[in-house]
């Protein structure tokens, strides 16, 4: 990790602000990929987790494709220079419309439902579509991100294999791959390869697969002694079922997978400044500037984010809650011990790298944060600071609703 001087940075771009060490991705990217001995490995940046076009330029540098859900994404990643084939499309609960321009686009088109799956077969045949399917595995570090139980949203039920394969038939459906993913902070193996056995069991009924999506959802550290998952175990026991299986099918099929946090949740650091200090019967506020417009996730989630006062690292421990500045109650952290906290203070939140920004709003009316790349121990400004003027670009003037006298008096 960079020696980052968190005082300079805010010196020069201000605060709050988002701080993004892109050696560290480099290394997780690499780190994940030398752990599988596949003949056909890609793997394919799941951008939600942070869409700045600077992340995305990086890590197609380093030979990533790019997993989008949205059009926006898509277009994103076609301006960031992926080509069509390097796209894959996941959506969930998207119309025909949206579909039908990811398809004009020429990307990969994942689909997770039956009535879509049948729409783009009858109106676009030999199309090659992957299918996502729900492994009905419960697993994930909460259930707002456990995206693969029975009665989750997403994928098409594995028990419904025999209606897909009869439409598959029926309809001479060009697939060209399965995916499933069961959710986000898995830290059991176990868990990977019993969706691995539900996947291969279907795959080996399906002709022409080029590829098999595993999705991602890797648990990666927030505090000292979290357990995370095993990465190095994940790619020796995948890689020998993996190929094993590629045997027994005939064919050596690309071996897929679609990690976001892993690549960029340590990366990511987001830095604030104390406003206030309050002393309540209770306990000590840290008011900072900044709230869950621009970090969500504690509220959101309940996710822990280590936080650290980088301004007096050697100060006498004390006892605070950490909070923003939203009017709503925007808890970052109860019960933190931290080095004694002063005014104007420079607080950093750890792992604000994925799902950080990328989930930011301008409740309040507040504006959003900048955004700094350090790489190579160089320092790049990659996102500026919201201005006022920025939030209002949308609103549509009412003075033709003043002039014609049709406001309330």
């Amino acid at each position: 990790m960079n020696q980052i001087d968190f005082s300079q940075l805010a010196q020069e771009y201000g605060s709050p602000l988002y701080i993004y060490d892109g050696d560290r991705i480099v290394e997780n990217y690499q780190r994940f990929v030398n752990q599988f001995k596949v003949p056909n490995l890609k793997v394919h940046y799941a951008c939600k987790a942070l869409t700045n076009p600077a992340i995305l330029k990086l890590l197609k540098s380093l030979g990533s494709g790019v997993d989008c859900v949205s059009l926006n994404e898509v277009r994103l990643a076609l301006e960031c220079g992926f080509e069509p084939d390097q796209i894959m499309y996941t959506p969930n609960n998207v119309s025909e419309a949206e579909y039908e321009a990811a398809i004009e686009l020429g990307v990969h088109v994942n689909v997770d439902n039956l009535n879509m799956l049948e729409f783009i077969a009858m109106k676009y045949p030999n199309y090659p579509l992957c299918i996502r399917f729900n492994p009905h595995i419960m697993a994930g570090g909460n259930l707002k991100i456990s995206v693969g139980a029975i009665d989750s949203k997403f994928g098409i039920s594995i028990h419904q294999f025999p209606l897909v394969k009869r439409m598959i038939d029926r309809l001479n459906i060009r697939v060209e791959g399965i995916h499933i993913h069961t959710g986000s902070e898995i830290a059991d193996v176990e868990i990977y390869m019993r969706g691995a056995e539900l996947v291969f069991s279907m795959a080996q009924e399906i002709e022409g697969l080029e590829y098999i999506d595993f999705g991602s959802g890797f648990k990666v550290p927030y505090k000292e002694g979290d357990r995370t998952t095993d990465i190095k175990k994940l790619g020796r026991v995948f890689s020998k079922r993996f190929n094993r299986f590629c045997e027994a099918y005939g064919k050596e099929l690309t071996l897929r997978f679609e990690p976001g946090k892993y690549l960029v949740s340590d990366a990511g650091y987001f830095l604030c400044r104390v406003n206030v200090i309050k002393q309540t019967t209770a306990c000590t506020f840290l008011g900072l500037n900044s709230g869950f417009n621009h970090l969500i996730r504690p509220m959101f989630y309940d996710a822990y984010h280590q936080v650290e006062n980088v301004s007096n690292p050697a100060g006498d421990k004390k006892l605070y809650n950490v909070v923003g500045y939203i009017c709503e109650t925007d808890t970052f952290a109860n019960d933190r011990i931290l080095s004694e906290v002063r005014k104007n203070d420079l607080i950093v939140f750890h792992n604000a790298g994925a799902y950080c920004f990328s989930m930011a709003s301008n409740y309040n009316l507040r504006a959003r944060p900048a955004e700094v790349l350090i790489y190579q121990d160089q320092h790049f400004l990659i996102r500026r600071r919201e201005r006022y003027e920025d939030l209002k670009q949308t609103f549509v003037d009412v003075a033709v609703f003043e002039q014609e006298n049709l406001m309330p008096a």
